[in-house]
C-alpha cells in the first residue's frame, strides 16, 4: 500500500481545520469537557471530513486524469474502488464515533454524510448549490461540536450560517484555480468574508467579548484578504489556488475567533496553535 498517497488523498492539512471545527463548537456551548467522551466527537469529526475528501477525488478521478494526473487516483497510486472503499469506511467509522458519544451527534452526523455525498456525487459542478452545500458541511461540522451539550439553543445552530457563508466563498473561486476564472466571484467572496468579519465582531459585542475577539478577526483578515486581492489582480489558476489554500486553513483562525467570541480565550489561543501544523503539513500534501 502507498502509504503517502492515502494520506494525500486525506488532506493533513484540512484534517487540522475540522478538529478546529469542534474545538469552536465546544466554545460556543460552554466548553463543559467531561471525561474522555468528547474525544468522540473529534475522531468522528477527522473520519468524516477524511471520507469526504476521499470520494471526492473519487468522483473527480475523470476530470482529474485530464486536468491533474499527479494525483492519487489518476496515477495509478490509489485504485478507484481502493478509494471508494476507503472513503466509504471512513464515512461509517465517522458516524460511530459520533453515535458513540451521543444519539444526537449520531444524527447531526448521519446529515453531515448525507451533504457530503450531496456535495461530491450531485451538487459540486453546480456553481449555485455546490458552494452552498459545501458550506452547509461545514456548518453541519460546527454543529457537531455543539452536540457536545445535550440541549443546543436556535441561537448557538444559528452561527453555523458563519462557515456556510465562509466556505461558499471558497468553494465558488476554487472553481478557477486550474484554468483561471473571472473577477466577479472573487468580489464576491471578499463581500462574504467581510460579512463573516462583521457578524462575529458583532456577536462578539453583544456577549462583551468585542476586544478579545478583534485580535483574531484582524489577524484572520490580514492572512485571507492579500492572497484574494492578488488573484482579482491577475485572476491566473496559481494564484487563486493559493487564495483557496489560505482560504481553507485560516478556518482555524474563523474557529479561532469564535471560541473568543464567547470568551474561552485559553481555547481560542489552542485553536490558533493548530494553524503552524496545518501550515506545515500544506507544504507536503495538497490542500485543494
Amino acid at each position: 500500500m502507498n502509504t503517502k498517497a492515502y494520506l494525500t488523498l486525506l488532506r493533513p492539512a484540512n484534517l487540522i481545520t475540522a478538529i478546529a471545527d469542534i474545538f469552536a463548537g465546544m466554545a460556543i456551548v460552554g466548553f463543559l469537557w467531561n471525561g474522555f467522551t468528547p474525544i468522540f466527537l473529534i475522531l468522528s469529526t477527522l473520519c468524516l471530513y477524511g471520507g469526504g475528501v476521499v470520494l471526492n477525488d473519487y468522483f473527480d478521478s475523470s476530470i482529474d486524469r485530464i486536468e491533474r494526473p499527479e494525483r492519487p487516483i489518476p496515477s495509478g497510486k490509489v485504485s478507484p474502488r481502493s478509494a471508494l472503499a476507503f472513503g466509504s469506511f471512513l464515512l461509517g467509522l465517522g458516524l460511530i464515533f459520533a453515535f458513540l458519544y451521543q444519539i444526537q451527534s449520531g444524527w447531526i452526523a448521519a446529515s453531515i454524510t448525507i451533504l457530503v455525498l450531496t456535495y461530491n456525487r450531485f451538487a459540486k459542478h453546480n456553481s449555485i448549490f455546490g458552494p452552498i452545500v459545501m458550506g452547509m458541511c461545514r456548518g453541519g461540522n460546527l454543529i457537531l461540536g455543539m452536540s457536545l451539550a445535550t440541549v443546543i439553543q436556535l441561537d448557538q445552530l444559528s452561527l453555523a450560517i458563519l462557515p456556510v457563508l465562509y466556505i461558499a466563498a471558497i468553494t465558488m473561486i476554487s472553481r478557477g484555480e486550474v484554468h483561471g476564472g473571472k473577477k466577479e466571484p472573487l468580489v464576491f467572496a471578499g463581500i462574504l468574508y467581510l460579512t463573516v468579519f462583521v457578524l462575529q465582531l458583532s456577536i462578539s459585542y453583544h456577549l462583551g467579548n468585542f476586544f478579545l475577539t478583534l485580535p483574531f478577526v484582524l489577524f484572520h483578515s490580514g492572512v485571507i484578504l492579500p492572497p484574494l486581492f492578488f488573484a482579482f489582480q491577475k485572476p491566473i489558476g496559481p494564484l487563486i489556488g493559493k487564495a483557496v489554500k489560505m482560504g481553507v486553513i485560516s478556518l482555524i483562525i474563523l474557529n479561532a475567533s469564535f471560541a473568543a467570541s464567547f470568551g474561552f480565550i485559553f481555547i481560542s489561543i489552542f485553536i490558533l496553535c493548530l494553524l503552524p501544523l496545518s501550515l506545515v503539513l500544506a507544504k507536503y500534501f495538497s490542500v485543494t
